[in-house]
């Protein structure tokens, strides 16, 4: 990386917010937890992903509980899986069975992948030995104590792209694939999370396996059904990829050491965390989904829960191509594929925030309203299979990047970021379905030309978003929605088809924006100033910087936003409609 690079950031930022833990504390270290198993037990069952380093865990445990005078015998749940090939009958389907880069979200439950009777016998413990079961499924077992070894996703998508860990139920000598792991692993492994939360006795997070740190399920659940009272932020994270570009290191002091700060994961339910503990390096991880899930009326309101059940349903990212490259030209599953083939409920319809654009900078939307689609695909095709290079204006049209501005993206309709730009994405929750047109014949690290979906693409592919409806359905100029002594509030933009509306506040100097859930979640991100003070009617505060994104759960109710700067702030908000 230069100079310029390295430099120091420039904003004031909080990349590891952190929350105290109600009705226990963070523990560190095997010996810690280990000392929590009741001397009356005979059975601690360790459940978790299947991507972690089980081996590890299991040995760890063996000595921390050797240690405190247990005798221990360890059972490996993995082997109680079903034969392989019926497990993929039972996850793969037809359609995307031989798809390289997609695959339909695995239905049913983990316990299908076990035989019963196989994991039953693992549990019966000899004598007075402690048995330890451990690996995914533990805790479909009957045991006296019920543990979650813990590791964040995108540590488990390092590993499996390294080649490391397991899927579930797979033998060893399985290779791994991120495919897999996207779709087919972690909705299993969720749902059994899920459904197993309300009895787990122990949460670990074992990022570091010789030095986990725990807390008690009983704090952990108290935890949960705090933080959705009041607002609170996710861990943000930033991956690299072949286009990425500098913000993120620059005025942030995110992965100075990375080739790039491409995708900023502000809250993305999904994979995002949120760090318990008293300080920044003892903490515990915990899955924001997992907190929606423990208090999912309170967090997304009656309503939201109602139509979305615990999938919270509007994501926050960033796109960051300051000095990187075009973002691929690509569109979103129209919404019955989405349900059909890939499996969710919903589709992923987005808008672009331009935070930061550059001078000569673009924004990819929509059809030309003279594009022939089929020179466009043959095009596709030819740039896919053979790497003939095409100019892409010639179908999609291009808008001038501006800062302030939103760019509506509803599912099927072609778009992309240029060059120069930070995008805040504003979107529904589904994020792994980017069905690409034409990705400027770019490479991965490995030299390979990077993947395409032109069949994808060109089936979910929208006409009408074509001509000049792009720019006045899409590109839409704000309205005044509401406002008081310093302060103003603007609808930025709202399509009925999508479920999700953005909206603007400004606050002057010393102002003050009073709000209201109204029984609805809010999403905040402070784009323009220094930072403003969220502070809610129960007596909470939380500061927000600049970049940072908040969560405020339905249950909050009425809360104000405070300029905490000596220039003008502005917060984009979102919510469902």
């Amino acid at each position: 990386m230069d100079t310029e690079q390295r430099r120091p950031r420039t904003r004031q930022y909080e990349p590891a917010p952190h929350y105290p833990v109600h009705g226990g504390a963070v523990a560190a270290g095997w010996a810690a937890a280990a000392a929590t198993v009741p001397a009356t037990a005979h059975v601690l069952a360790v459940d978790g992903p299947a991507a972690l380093n089980w081996p590890a865990v299991a040995d760890a445990l063996r000595a921390a509980l050797a240690g405190a005078g247990r005798t221990v015998e360890l059972a490996d749940a993995r082997t109680a899986a079903r034969p392989w090939a019926e497990v993929l009958e039972r996850t793969e389907t037809a359609q995307l069975q031989h798809d390289p880069d997609f695959a339909r979200l695995a239905g049913g439950t983990l316990g299908e992948l076990l035989d019963p009777a196989a994991l039953a016998r693992l549990a019966d413990p000899d004598g007075d030995e402690l048995r330890v079961l451990y690996g995914p499924g533990a805790g479909l077992a009957a045991a006296d104590v019920l543990w979650w070894a813990e590791v964040p996703k995108r540590y488990q998508e390092a590993a499996v792209g390294a080649g490391r860990g397991r899927h579930l139920a797979a033998p060893e000598d399985e290779p791994t694939s991120t495919r897999r792991l996207f779709y087919i692993d972690w909705p299993l492994l969720d749902r059994h999370r899920d459904a197993l939360a309300g009895r787990i006795d122990r949460w670990l997070d074992v990022t570091d396996t010789e030095a986990p740190t725990s807390v008690g399920g009983a704090a952990l659940r108290e935890t949960a059904r705090w933080l959705a009272g009041r607002p609170f932020r996710t861990r943000p994270t930033f991956n690299s990829t072949p286009w990425g570009g500098h913000w993120g290191q620059q005025e942030l002091g995110h992965n100075p050491d990375r080739r790039n700060t491409a995708l900023g994961y502000e809250l993305i339910a999904p994979e995002s965390g949120v760090l318990l503990g008293d300080d920044a390096q003892t903490c515990v991880e915990l899955p924001f989904q997992l907190v929606v899930g423990l208090a999912p009326a309170d967090v997304l309101g009656a309503a939201a829960h109602e139509l979305f059940g615990t999938s919270f349903p509007i994501r926050f990212d960033y796109l960051d191509t300051v000095g990187g490259g075009n973002l691929s030209v690509h569109c979103h599953p129209q919404p019955e594929t989405m349900r059909e083939l890939f499996g969710w409920p919903y589709t992923q319809h987005e808008s672009y925030y331009l935070m930061v654009a550059g001078e000569q900078s673009k924004v990819f939307l929509g059809l030309r309203g003279d594009a022939d689609l089929d020179r466009f695909q043959h095009a596709a095709h030819d740039a896919d299979a053979h790497g003939v290079g095409f100019d892409i204006e010639q179908y999609v049209q291009t808008f001038p990047a501006r800062a302030g501005q939103l760019y509506l993206v509803p599912a099927g309709t072609p778009h992309g970021s240029g060059e120069g730009n930070v995008v805040l994405e504003v979107s529904a929750t589904p994020y792994l379905y980017s069905l690409r047109f034409y990705d400027w014949l770019r490479r991965d690290a490995a030299g390979r030309q990077r993947a395409v979906h032109v069949e994808h693409a060109f089936r979910n592919l929208d006409p009408a978003r074509s001509g000049d409806a792009v720019a006045d359905q899409l590109v839409q100029q704000p309205r005044t929605v509401g406002g008081g002594a310093g302060w103003s509030e603007e609808l930025i933009g709202a399509l009925p088809e999508m479920f999700f509306q953005v909206h603007r506040i400004a606050v002057e100097p010393g102002g003050a924006a009073p709000q209201r859930t109204d029984d609805r979640f809010h999403v905040l991100t402070v784009v323009d100033g220094d930072a403003a003070l969220i502070s809610t009617a129960a007596g909470d505060k939380h500061r927000l910087n600049y970049a940072e994104t908040l969560a405020i759960p339905a249950s909050v109710g009425s809360y104000q936003v405070h300029n905490l700067g000596s220039d003008q702030v502005r917060l984009v908000k979102a919510m469902v409609s």
